[in-house]
């Protein structure tokens, strides 16, 4: 099965709790290539915290930054260069019992270095995407944008998957762009292990329908 890129609209949009769901419900393993900021604890560990099944391999990140920002900003501070070839090489070697669930850094048009952005990255592991979009005021516009520069640089979007609660425009996004509704995530209040088993089950049938 293809490698599934999860990235979506913006930062702090529920990318990594979507990640989590989705490699859940395809018992996938998981990959954060690109990690800006671990203060808190990283992408990877939050997701190995958040799986139940026995299969996932979490797999190490290639650039691993300290910094809070955005990637060509840490790695800049860091002395650092990030090298797309370096991370799709990578990728080639990372064996896998189904699929790999990857996730991106911030939205699609986050720089990584000076010249190339996370959609370039899409483009070279040659991977499916699904989109993320949390329901927010501006979220509509940012969702549109987002579409458009897939559509423009023929990304296979697979389609969207929404979060949080606020009005109700999520059927009128996916007119707009044509790109299938997988799922919906609804708020909780707290994000748990039983709480991702959950939503993967549901997820589930929708997913595989759309891969």
């Amino acid at each position: 099965m293809a490698s599934i890129f999860i990235t979506g609209i913006g930062t702090a949009i529920g990318k990594t709790v979507v990640s989590a769901i989705i490699t859940e419900a395809l018992e996938a393993d998981y990959w954060k290539p690109i990690q800006a900021g671990f203060e808190d604890g990283t992408d990877a560990l939050q997701v190995g915290s958040l799986i139940s099944n026995t299969k996932t391999i979490i797999h190490p990140e290639v650039y691993k930054l300290q910094m809070p920002a955005s990637p060509h900003i840490a790695a800049r501070e860091e002395g650092v260069s990030i090298n797309l070839g370096k991370i799709v090489r990578h990728s080639s070697l990372i064996t896998h019992n189904s699929s790999l669930v990857i996730e991106g850094a911030g939205g699609i048009l986050v720089p990584l270095n000076d010249n190339e952005f996370v959609i370039d990255l899409i483009e070279q592991l040659g991977a499916k995407v699904i989109l993320v979009s949390r329901n927010y005021l501006g979220s509509i516009n940012h969702s549109l944008l987002t579409a458009a520069i897939c559509k423009q640089r023929n990304i296979d979007v697979i389609g969207w998957i929404f979060n949080d609660q606020y009005l109700d425009y999520e059927e009128e996004i996916v007119r707009w762009t044509g790109y299938p509704k997988i799922a919906s995530i609804p708020l909780a209040e707290k994000i748990d292990k039983a709480f991702v088993l959950q939503q993967a089950g549901l997820v589930r049938e929708g997913l595989l329908k759309c891969l």
